[in-house]
């Protein structure tokens, strides 16, 4: 006999948003979930469930449930059914006094490596790496991954919205778009090749396909860095647009992608942002200042002496953040015009000042979360420019063909997701923020 799939499931299992939705209370309901904790208080034991929305308390009465409270576990699965209750004091304002539990699934292991029950993990970054399977279900842990969610769903959203198209481009390339030693190679059926630093030249030649193109994709950076905001593979959302009438356009573009994205996390995220103590920064309008100018005063204000005019070091770059607090009450500051010879051969000059591009970072309290700007879209412009660098084109035939056969102006920005969520949660290291890091040590999990 033939049987068909007509959609959905519909599943007898309550969700919490559905149990808290009017004319249940006082009704028996079946829901389902991990045991994140048991807290016996002698013929009565709070049994937590630990669910997709958040958690839910279980009420286990001697008498009242129809099964000996033992067979419950910490870290087992069950399908718990029982009458819905008020109660203000549980999480939600809801408890479910047990009748009936269904184990659905019971721990293989013994007692857990880590506290995750607590509403905080007192325990070394190092050790909720190892066991990170078991740390992210700490409910803090989670919460952070859930804004991270709402920052890449807000800016899918936002640029669906502006009439982008969202394309995925490969990792694996014959050469990289920004060039340097800092490459992971590797070896592809016999022949030389590399894991791609970002998708510049694809997104490139995709604007003469799209005119306005997005990715949010891994991308990759062999530098042998061991600092708390770098990692060596990490996602980057990715934009290229078509038709700008200047670098100035991007900037607009990502300060309307902020404003979304953090009015999606309000309406939609309120329990994470309460979870993790997160308060929104406004957005409303965000300054631009010129990276030599903001460099000289920064310095002038704090005392700092430059020791490099054409870089910025993550000293100042924290200067210029606590400068655009104090002065214009901004979270943010966009620094523009940075030095040519710190940008790649791609970037346009500044045609007032060949000493400095059409370009720009977006620092966030004092940390860079995004680098864009506007890219030389003439042939031969670009053709010159890798040659004043000393540069050869091999292997850059087929992104030098897009501009051959004509390329609008055009630009774009990358921003790293992770740093961005870092500096939103307030973390002070970017691993607190990515999954599964990697870095110089980590490999695993």
């Amino acid at each position: 006999m033939t049987e068909y799939l007509t959609g959905v499931k519909q599943t007898a299992a309550l969700e919490i948003s559905e149990l808290l939705a009017d004319g249940r209370e006082g009704g028996q309901v079946i829901v389902n979930g991990a045991v994140h904790t048991i807290r016996d208080m002698g013929n009565v034991s709070f049994v937590i469930l630990r669910k997709r929305e958040g958690l839910l308390q279980c009420v286990y009465e001697e008498g009242t449930a129809d099964f000996p409270r033992k067979i419950l576990k910490e870290a087992a699965a069950v399908e718990v059914t029982g009458i819905l209750e008020k109660n203000e004091k549980a999480p939600n304002g809801i408890e479910i006094r047990m009748k009936e539990v269904k184990i659905l699934s019971e721990p293989a292991g013994g007692q857990m490596p880590l506290p995750i029950a607590k509403w905080k993990l007192n325990t070394s970054l190092e050790a909720k790496l190892n066991y990170r399977p078991v740390a992210l279900r700490n409910i803090r842990e989670r919460a952070k991954f859930r804004l991270q969610e709402g920052l890449c769903r807000a800016f899918r959203d936002f640029l669906y919205g502006q009439g982008f198209t969202e394309i995925h481009t490969p990792k694996i390339g014959a050469k990289s778009a920004e060039g340097g030693a800092n490459l992971f190679k590797l070896e592809y059926f016999h022949r030389p090749a590399v894991l791609q630093q970002s998708p510049q030249f694809y997104k490139q030649m995709m604007v003469g396909v799209f005119d306005r193109v997005f990715e949010t994709a891994p991308v990759f950076r062999a530098e042998k860095h061991n600092t708390k905001r770098h990692l060596n593979e990490y996602t980057s959302l990715d934009l290229e647009m078509g038709y700008i009438e200047g670098f100035e356009d991007l900037m607009a573009l990502e300060t309307g992608y902020l404003q979304y994205a953090f009015a999606l996390l309000e309406k939609e995220y309120q329990r994470e942002l309460k979870i993790l103590g997160v308060t929104l920064p406004k957005t409303d309008k965000i300054p631009a200042v010129r990276f030599d100018r903001i460099k000289e005063l920064a310095a002038e204000k704090y005392g700092h002496r430059i020791r490099n005019p054409f870089d910025l070091e993550p000293e100042e770059e924290v200067l210029i953040g606590r400068y655009a607090k104090e002065e214009w009450d901004s979270d943010f500051v966009f620094v523009t015009h940075y030095p040519s010879k710190k940008r790649p051969f791609y970037a346009m000059d500044d045609p007032e000042d060949p000493r400095y591009t059409l370009s720009f970072d977006l620092l966030y309290n004092g940390m860079e979360i995004t680098t864009g700007g506007q890219r030389i879209h003439e042939y031969q412009k670009l053709l010159e420019k890798i040659e004043s660098r000393g540069m050869t084109t091999e292997g850059m035939e087929a992104y030098l063909m897009a501009f051959l056969h004509g390329m609008p102006p055009h630009g774009g920005l990358g921003i790293g997701l992770e740093r961005l969520t870092m500096m939103l949660a307030g973390e002070e290291n970017v691993r607190e923020t990515t999954l599964f890091p990697r870095d110089l040590s980590r490999l695993e999990p």
